[in-house]
């Protein structure tokens, strides 16, 4: 879902280096890569699929899960403090974004493995009377989830979670940059889990470029663009399925008469949630002319019912995570230093500490169409602001660029509401909030091109790890038997009767 911001093999000015791999700015080592133990955890999690996972039961199932929902609800407090470790994430913060979603898909999948699991009867022609046809939901085998450093204990669990519903081993390869978060899932996993169902191999980038080596039956990737492109890549020297949960510029569009003290709420609070490193944040608005500066002014004003009434009040509010290391900081500091540059003008916050990775919620209004702010994902507390005349527009202004991951409407107006759905694409979209659809798991959950390929969460993420066999079963006697060589006259009536009343 949300994204994977470090290069497994190259390195472009918005991915931050491998190296990096803390809040603070020093430099983390990791053990060089182990082939032999990588292919030695691979081999036995595929024998354990063939001889164990491949013909286990729901039952079966369910007792995996509910291992894992107990040592979820068991380790919470080791998870907590992980997170604030890793880059100052609040506790309640870490239980509504990364626990509570953990335990939901969790208890999710226990309730519904069982009906997940029963094969779906489908129609059979009646040219092939006395069939019966079916589609059989089979594990994929073993899999790779690589994992993101944002909501990096949430995006390790939740596709464990779709794997082992379906009834596949796994091999998790966390994020670098949260090493305490990585440090706890291999916990996790080591207490709750044989080697050969589940198993973590942390480090840099290398590690996952060894693991993509394997010819895995399905990768999971959740990340950047940029890498998701690697992955695909590299999974295709073995032909292993993918599914890619990238990310891009999520617009958010507010349209004529829409009320905008609710909108700027629920986008301030979407934007700088998890210090705006967040895959489906809103990166762009788009604002009817003239409606700026009453924006800007509802927008602080729920700044400072969030946080505290001064800057000051804000940097030091514990409630406001910082960026996850000082690549992404000089990163993000430097997409508002050149938007500014380039005519583009703070109308809210602007503030930066590199010594603490922080930048204040900040709004930039007037932003040129050629800054890199307008280009790449901004993955901070930071929302540009432009204007159209029309509706029209606005909808020009989001097809020019590539389809995003999210899509935000507000307003009360339907036809409006309506045309901004239609004339656009996206992964997914929401009406008047923002990335809340995310908490339904009875929704897929997924980019579309550039945003990612593939979907999860609830049946979709059971349904991204299964094999969807098609399964034909022909009765005693066959009508397609009468079709069989020698192509007598008679094959040929019954032919011509069949194309006729039956195909």
């Amino acid at each position: 879902m949300l994204e994977l911001r470090r290069p497994l093999m190259s390195s472009t000015a918005t991915q931050p280096a491998s190296s990096v791999s803390s809040a603070s700015s020093g430099t983390a080592s990791f053990p060089a890569p182990n082939p032999k133990e990588m292919q030695r955890v691979f081999d036995a999690q595929k024998r354990h699929f063939h001889k164990v996972l491949k013909v286990s039961k729901a039952k079966d199932r369910i007792v995996l899960l509910k291992k894992l929902l107990a040592a979820v609800e068991r380790l919470t407090p080791e998870i907590k403090q992980a997170l604030q470790k890793d880059f100052r994430k609040a506790p309640h913060e870490t239980d509504l974004t990364e626990i509570m979603p953990s335990i939901a898909e969790l208890k999710d999948a226990i309730r519904h493995v069982k009906t997940w699991m029963k094969p779906e009867r489908v129609k059979t022609p009646v040219s092939l009377f006395g069939a019966r046809s079916s589609i059989s939901y089979e594990p994929k085998g073993v899999t790779l989830i690589i994992s993101p450093w944002n909501y990096p204990f949430y995006l390790a669990i939740a596709p464990l979670t779709a794997a082992l519903a379906a009834g596949n081993t796994a091999i998790i390869k966390p994020s670098e940059f949260t090493p305490e978060t990585s440090k706890l899932l291999t916990k996790l996993v080591k207490e709750t889990f044989q080697e050969g169902e589940v198993a973590v191999f942390e480090g840099d980038h290398t590690v996952s470029t060894a693991l993509m080596e394997l010819p895995f039956d399905h990768i999971f990737f959740t990340g950047s663009t940029h890498v998701g492109k690697i992955v695909m890549a590299a999974a295709a020297k073995n032909l292993s399925t993918v599914t890619l949960e990238l990310g891009g510029k999520s617009p958010a569009i507010i349209v004529p008469g829409a009320n905008l003290k609710k909108a700027a709420q629920k986008l301030v609070w979407g934007k700088i949630m998890n210090a705006g490193q967040t895959c489906v944040a809103p990166d762009y608005l788009l604002l009817p002319e003239g409606q700026t500066e009453e924006f800007v002014k509802q927008a602080k004003a729920a700044v400072k019912s969030f946080y505290g009434e001064s800057s000051a009040d804000i940097k030091n509010n514990k409630d406001f995570c910082r960026l996850v290391n000082q690549r992404n900081f000089q990163r993000v500091s430097g997409y508002i230093h050149e938007a500014v540059e380039k005519g583009g003008k703070v109308v809210m916050g602007g503030e930066t500490d590199s010594s603490q990775n922080y930048i204040e919620p900040t709004l930039i209004a007037d932003v040129p169409a050629n800054a890199r702010i307008m280009e790449d994902e901004i993955f901070g507390p930071v929302l540009p602001i432009l204007t159209y005349k029309n509706l029209d527009e606005a909808v020009e202004k989001v097809l020019s660029k590539p389809k995003p991951l999210a899509l935000y409407v507000f307003g009360s107006n339907n036809k409006y509401i309506n045309k901004v759905l239609k004339e656009t694409s996206s992964g997914g979209a929401a009406v008047n909030d923002v990335i809340v659809h995310l908490a339904n798991p009875n929704l897929p959950f997924g980019g579309i091109n550039h945003s990612g390929h593939g979907s999860y969460h609830g049946w979709w993420g059971f349904r991204t790890f299964s094999h969807e066999k098609s399964v034909f079963k022909q009765a005693p006697f066959s009508s397609i038997e009468m079709l069989y060589p020698p192509y007598t006259g008679f094959v040929d009536k019954m032919l011509q009767f069949t194309k006729k009343f039956f195909v």
